[in-house]
């Protein structure tokens, strides 16, 4: 990767159709074939990219201990339920 003005250049294979389906929507769109790229990393990360990312944070709160057991938060809910609020 190379570094430079607060973005990096990174080098990757990439199947031909794909390269091919860039091309065609860069040039439809009078755009690059870099701005498509990064537009489709950033939906990548802005959906599934979001929830590996979330998954990840949980995981480490979990480690961490900071957590509600499923089991008191029941219990919470029934009292909750029943008039008597937690």
């Amino acid at each position: 990767m190379t570094k430079s003005h607060g973005s990096e250049s990174v080098t990757l294979p990439v199947p031909s159709d794909v390269v091919a389906s860039i091309e065609a929507i860069a040039e439809a769109t009078d755009r690059s074939r870099n701005y498509i790229i990064v537009r489709a990393l950033k939906t990548y990360l802005l959906n599934e990219g979001a929830d590996v990312l979330a998954a990840v944070r949980g995981r480490d709160q979990i480690a961490d201990g900071d957590y509600e057991d499923i089991d008191d938060l029941i219990a919470d809910v029934d009292k909750i339920v029943a008039g008597q609020a937690a």
